[in-house]
């Protein structure tokens, strides 16, 4: 049986959660360029894909975050992700927004949160982990204690790890980039050529040249 990491990037990769264009890099609002673009709500569309993520993300928390007492998704991408893991838990539920709200009573976090209960965040995708953590802060500041994070998959940058170890913030996830790849190249998707432009690309994405190695 293949491993759950690869499952998870055949199935992004099959519904086109997430593309692959090394000869045709998109550009991100960052301004980096990218042979990769992923959109993880589109799983939410396919109701297999949907469960096999909560019940993965579920199970990520069961294991490594037993004593968690709330579930907070990251908006907004995590937001309907995080609130099918906080049922299947039986846990309270909050979601984080990017800013907070421009009327009413201005809420960064939508729901409860009570001082002091550990709390657990559900993201989809981890890049450079500001916004994941932007979030984890947000708990923190209304009160609760950050035990962890899930997401569906990280790009596995470097800064993003050395960000998550000087937060003291543990990351588990379902998926990941170096599987993406490794999934991307069993399944034909692209040639294994094109599996070390993808590499090239994770080790330094903000100074990245397309094609830069292709002749």
């Amino acid at each position: 049986m293949k491993q759950i990491d690869i499952q998870l990037a055949e199935k992004l990769l099959h519904i086109s959660a997430i593309k692959l264009q090394p000869d045709n890099p998109f550009i991100w609002a960052s301004g980096w360029n990218s042979p990769i673009y992923t959109d993880n709500r589109k799983t939410l569309s396919y109701p297999e894909i949907r469960n096999f993520i909560k019940v993965e993300l579920s199970r990520l928390i069961m294991e490594n975050f037993g004593e968690a007492e709330v579930v907070a998704g990251v908006a907004t991408g995590a937001i309907a992700q995080g609130a099918l893991v906080a049922d299947t838990l039986g846990l309270p539920y909050v979601y984080v927004r990017s800013t907070p709200k421009d009327h009413g009573l201005e809420n960064l976090i939508e729901g409860n949160i009570k001082p002091g209960q550990k709390v657990v965040i559900v993201e989809d995708l981890v890049s450079t982990g500001k916004s994941s953590l932007k979030a984890a802060q947000a708990v923190t500041e209304a009160g609760g204690e950050v035990i962890g994070m899930v997401a569906m998959f990280t790009y596995e940058f470097p800064v993003a790890d050395e960000a998550f170890k000087k937060a003291g913030i543990k990351l588990l996830t379902i998926s990941n980039y170096s599987a993406m790849i490794k999934a991307a190249v069993e399944s034909n998707y692209i040639k294994p050529s094109d599996a070390d432009t993808l590499q090239q690309w994770r080790t330094d994405p903000a100074n990245w040249i397309p094609n830069k190695n292709i002749d």
